[in-house]
């Protein structure tokens, strides 16, 4: 096999005057924003599957793409090779992290047994790429959603043997992302959902997943395992309600079953949207409540109602993502995941360097944006002054609790009418143009 992605140069930062596709316009690595470099706040990582396993096959189509490493026959042989031209691939696009899915790297075997000696050689072969290189591991999970076992979900099937066959994977992934160096495990629960109530025992089936969060949680500890658990929320797709709708829904359901201190949430853009929120609302709700973990980078096609995964080009929504991310004081041990794919006209080898480059620019543009817009507080200072009247006054009263409905009804009878204020929304959409065009 010929690893076609030794051909391409190393991609470098050229400046916003370059023509070049195959450089970073804006994304700096080394360039220092707010005391950190852009590669420590954005922590790049590429997602093993979508980019060197989605062969741009749709419900419609066969794949339109073909990896160097597809005519070779033998599976294990075949994510070997995988493996080299993966890693050639994420050194010279200089991305510091990668995450996977257990099956994304390895063929899964006939038994249990078998997969795990599967993923053994192939992680074997990934450490010492690893090693050579110097890229990372952002996090690793497990695929309990492909294998038509599943069709009813993992942890959550009303099958025990199934639930059993995915705490074996787990176990397994898990054991391989401490291996690795890995700094989170991500959960995504694909299938746990329903289709219909008329079947389904959604008490049992939460009661259940909840079980089996306990039971990565206490593996974790007896491995020694220091990464972060996440869980991702997405609302819908492949299964029609999903448990992990959102970041509320995941937080309530946390905190429910007192897994809240083990857990942050690992959010997607395109899954926002999907659960009928902005990118930017699941950020900030994660961050005030102190769960915001880690991010899947990519956007969806707003006019198309599945998740389409395509690479972010949208300065707006990259400039509100990091304005939370900033606000978070970063994302710990998370990162910027580009949960992303070409389209599936996009069938060259270089697509794949074009969608990151563009992806990673888009969000090195809006960390600019929006350490500029915190630096001049244009967004903090309005929202203070809005919120000025519970500094003081009656207001203080309420947030310290020294009243009451009957003290607050005694108040209102005296005010006489109240005086509210405008919230110039108009004003600061068009104050966030400004710095989105000025800087």
């Amino acid at each position: 096999m010929k690893n076609v992605f030794k051909d391409f140069k190393k991609v470098k930062y050229e400046g916003p005057e370059s023509d070049n596709p195959m450089a970073f316009k804006y994304y700096n690595p080394e360039e220092k924003i707010a005391g950190k470099t852009m590669e420590e706040h954005l922590r790049f990582s590429i997602a093993y599957w979508h980019t060197f396993a989605d062969t741009g096959e749709d419900p419609f189509g066969a794949g339109t793409r073909v990896y160097p490493w597809a005519d070779i026959s033998d599976p294990l042989e075949r994510a070997k090779a995988k493996v080299e031209g993966a890693f050639t691939f994420m050194d010279k696009l200089g991305a510091p992290y990668f995450c996977f899915h257990d099956r994304d790297v390895a063929p899964e075997g006939k038994t249990v047994a078998e997969s795990y000696k599967n993923l053994d050689t192939i992680v074997d072969l990934i450490e010492e790429k690893m090693n050579e290189t110097g890229i990372k591991l952002l996090w690793g999970t497990a695929n309990m959603f492909t294998n038509p076992r599943f069709m009813n979900g993992a942890s959550t099937s009303p099958n025990a043997d199934v639930f059993a066959f995915a705490a074996a994977q787990v176990k397994k992934a898990m054991e391989v992302t401490k291996k690795l160096g890995g700094q989170n495990y991500v959960f995504w629960g694909g299938r746990e959902g329903y289709e219909t109530l008329l079947n389904t025992n959604m008490a049992l089936e939460q009661d259940n997943l909840a079980r089996f969060l306990e039971m990565a949680v206490d593996y974790k500890e007896k491995i020694g395992f220091d990464g972060q658990l996440l869980i991702e929320p997405k609302p819908k797709e492949p299964t029609k309600h999903q448990y992990d709708f959102d970041a509320a829904n995941v937080i309530a359901f946390l905190r429910k079953y007192d897994l809240d201190e083990h857990f942050k949430v690992n959010l997607e853009a395109n899954h926002a949207t999907l659960a009928g929120h902005t990118f930017e609302h699941e950020l900030h709700y994660a961050r005030i409540n102190d769960m915001l973990g880690s991010v899947d980078a990519n956007q969806g096609d707003l006019l198309l109602g599945w998740d389409t995964d395509q690479f972010p080009t949208n300065i707006y929504t990259t400039t509100l993502a990091m304005y939370e991310i900033l606000k978070n004081n970063g994302l710990g041990k998370g990162g910027l995941n580009f949960d992303a794919k070409v389209r599936r006209p996009s069938f060259k080898m270089k697509d794949l360097f074009y969608g990151h480059i563009a992806g990673m620019d888009a969000f090195a543009k809006g960390l600019k944006i929006a350490n500029k817009l915190l630096e001049d507080k244009v967004l903090e200072d309005f929202v203070a002054e809005r919120y000025a009247s519970y500094e003081s006054g009656i207001g203080k009263k309420i947030v310290n609790k020294e009243v009451g409905l009957e003290e607050l009804a005694e108040y209102a009878i005296e005010l006489g009418e109240v005086e509210n204020y405008s919230g110039h929304q108009e004003m600061l959409e068009a104050k966030l143009n400004q710095y989105i065009l000025n800087n």
